[in-house]
């Protein structure tokens, strides 16, 4: 409970934004705090996928597309945010796993 509670500012910091995420990278880079890494890498997950798919679905032009894509993203965001200041380790929906073996060094 005192690492959940100790890590907990920069979990909800890590889901403002890439900008909040590097930052988060950088609080946590001393004290190492597990739960605040499970954040960092599954915001970092969710940046990284919005910037990277949010490419490709610009080239589609329609607003079909492009909301179910923006709805996807905000799900993922809130689930995971929401987590954070819960204190939970809940896993994002359907990509969640993926990112935290990807992100794994990320301490």
């Amino acid at each position: 409970m005192h690492t959940i509670e100790e890590g907990k500012n920069t979990a909800v910091i890590s889901y403002i934004t890439i900008i909040g995420t590097v930052i988060a990278i950088f609080m946590n880079n001393e004290k190492k705090n597990p739960f605040a890494s499970f954040h960092i890498r599954q915001a970092l997950g969710i940046n990284l996928t919005y910037f990277f798919l949010g490419y490709f679905i610009g080239y589609f032009d329609s607003w079909l597309v492009s909301s179910a894509f923006w709805t996807f993203i905000f799900i993922l965001w809130l689930y995971g945010f929401l987590g954070a200041l819960q204190g939970e380790q809940k896993i994002v929906p359907l990509v969640g796993e993926w990112y935290q073996k990807i992100f794994q060094n990320l301490n």
